[in-house]
Order: structure tokens, then C-alpha cells, then sequence
């Protein structure tokens, strides 16, 4: 009788577990912007914030050693490395969601449609990603560096010498001289899909894959030139005076890496917040982007008790 009883409570607590939602737990990653490091105060502690709020385990993937090779370091070798890491961690290889702030968007992106075998992107969050590019290289935070970048950028941003040795001349874009930067930038032309004899639909259908993808604005951005490039939206070619939304242009109305099929799915959510480059208030961010990591319920299916076969309503 006792072992009857046992077998009974077993069967009732399997029945029960098979009818209760199950919460799935989806880690995320973060990458920092130029002239940074995970291991300083502001990423660190960020991606803590993140995992907090968000009940979701989080990491901090470091390139190099961030600070100096965020700067220095090819993007397409930067990508390669974020890649080569996430196929490394067993804990991503179910899907995994995306954090990333500035500069650390293109590598971002760059895992989402570069990065063969890796694993599924499901959520990406973008604060003050330089998206559409940039017609200014991004202000230096020591002497050094600046002495080191400016002597790069006088032997022009689009020669192969600051090509491969300068992050920021990746994305730089002249909308005076459209003709130069998609035959000679190295790295944002191929991840918009810019290049007509070139195109990749793989990349394409890797972006439209996202479950969700979420542009942050900064408002009082001074970094990101011009703003709007955080939404994908930059100069018309030729014009320095008036800005294109994301809509106009024709990344997305060609829609080049699917971010207009993303957006007429209603999987784009464009963000504007107050302040500075990348500096969010905590509502802000517990608004826009806690509810982005948090675990997603999946109802497990429910059994027939007796045949153990599917419930089908």
C-alpha cells in the first residue's frame, strides 16, 4: 500500500509540472563602447545592474584588452573575437540576448550577421549605437591617444593604414564622398549590406531573425554625429545640413539587413531618453531595457495522465 501511495504522489506531481509554466532562463551579453574596459567601474557595474534588475545571468565580453584595442583594433577582427567567444560559452548555447553601448554595436551587429555556428540572437538592446555611422571620429579621453589618432586620420580615414589600425575609421562615413567609403571602409558598408554587387542575404535573414530590437537615443548626445544614426537614420548623400530618418533612407527601404521587415513586424522599438552618451537613468533603464532580459514563460505541453499522450484543446 505504501509503495502505491508513493507511486500515486509521484504520478500527481508529475501531471502537476507538466501543466505549470516553466521559466526559461535567457543569459545576455554586454559589450562596452571605445576607450573602455569590463573590468572599470561603469560596465561592471552596469552589467551587475542588468543582472539584478533583470533576474538574467549576464556577462561582460572583453576584446583584447578593451580599453586601447577598442581603439585600435579592426572591427572585423573585433567581431571575430566576440564571435570565437560566444561559441565558447556553454551558457549561450541555447540563444542568447545582447546589450551593448556606442561603439560596441557594430561588434554587436557583427556577431548577429557575421558570426557562422554561433548561437541565436533572440533580444538586442542598442544604447547609442553609431548604426549609420559617422561623419566625425569620436572625442579622445587621454593625450596619447589623441596625439596617436589624429596623426591616423591625417593620412585619411579611408587608406588601408588607418583602415586596419583605427576602430572608428570602420564606420566613418563622408556624405560628400559616398563613392570613397563603400569602396574603401572596411567594415560598416558590408555589415549594412551597402554594396549592391555584394549584398548577402545571409546577413539579412540573420538581423530579421531578432525577436526584438531596441534603438536607444540619447538626447543630449554630442558623441554620435549625426544622433539619429543611433535609429539608423543619417545624411542624404551629398548634404551635410539635413538628416534622414531611418524610414527615408534606403537601407531601409530596400531593406538591406531586414530592418524594415523587423519594424513592420512591430519588432523595432525606437527610443529616445534624456542625457548624455550612453548615461541612463535607472527608470529609463528599467523601462526600456530590463524588459528586454527578463525570462520569458514557455508553457510546457500538457499530458494525458493515463496515455501520456499530448492535450490537444
Amino acid at each position: 500500500m505504501e509503495k502505491g501511495l508513493k507511486r500515486s504522489c509521484v504520478t500527481v506531481v508529475v501531471a502537476f509540472l507538466c501543466m505549470v509554466h516553466v521559466s526559461v532562463s535567457v543569459p545576455f551579453i554586454m559589450l562596452h563602447g571605445i576607450a573602455a574596459q569590463c573590468a572599470d567601474g561603469t560596465n561592471d557595474n552596469f552589467t551587475h545592474l542588468l543582472t539584478n534588475l533583470s533576474g538574467s545571468p549576464g556577462s561582460c565580453i572583453e576584446i583584447g584588452d578593451g580599453r586601447h584595442d577598442s581603439w585600435f583594433m579592426p572591427l572585423t577582427r573585433q567581431a571575430e573575437i566576440a564571435c570565437e567567444k560566444v561559441k565558447q560559452m556553454k551558457e549561450l548555447s541555447q540563444g542568447y540576448n545582447i546589450v551593448a553601448r556606442s561603439q560596441g554595436n557594430l561588434v554587436a551587429r557583427g556577431l548577429i550577421e557575421f558570426c557562422d555556428g554561433g548561437p541565436p540572437v533572440y533580444n538586442y538592446i542598442s544604447l547609442a549605437g553609431p548604426h549609420a555611422g559617422i561623419s566625425s571620429v569620436p572625442k579622445c579621453l587621454s593625450d596619447l591617444f589623441c596625439e596617436i589618432v589624429d596623426g591616423l586620420i591625417k593620412e585619411g580615414v579611408y587608406s588601408d593604414l588607418v583602415q586596419d589600425r583605427l576602430a572608428p575609421s570602420g564606420y566613418f562615413k563622408d556624405p560628400m564622398d559616398v563613392a570613397k567609403y563603400l569602396e574603401s571602409s572596411k567594415y560598416l558598408p558590408k555589415l549594412s549590406n551597402e554594396i549592391p554587387e555584394q549584398r548577402n542575404s545571409t546577413y539579412k535573414e540573420r538581423f530579421a531573425s531578432l525577436h526584438n530590437l531596441v534603438l536607444v537615443k540619447f538626447q543630449d548626445d554630442t558623441i554620435i554625429v549625426p544622433n539619429d544614426s543611433t535609429w539608423f537614420g543619417f545624411y542624404p548623400d551629398g548634404d551635410f545640413e539635413h538628416v534622414l530618418p531611418a524610414q527615408k533612407t534606403k537601407l531601409y527601404t530596400e531593406d538591406w539587413i531586414g530592418l524594415k521587415t523587423l519594424d513592420v513586424a512591430g519588432k523595432v522599438k525606437f527610443v529616445s531618453v534624456p542625457g548624455e552618451h550612453v548615461k541612463m537613468a535607472k527608470e529609463d533603464v528599467v523601462k526600456y531595457v530590463v524588459p528586454y532580459l527578463q525570462n520569458k514563460p514557455s508553457l510546457t505541453q500538457r499530458l494525458n495522465r493515463k496515455t501520456k499522450e499530448p492535450l490537444h484543446p
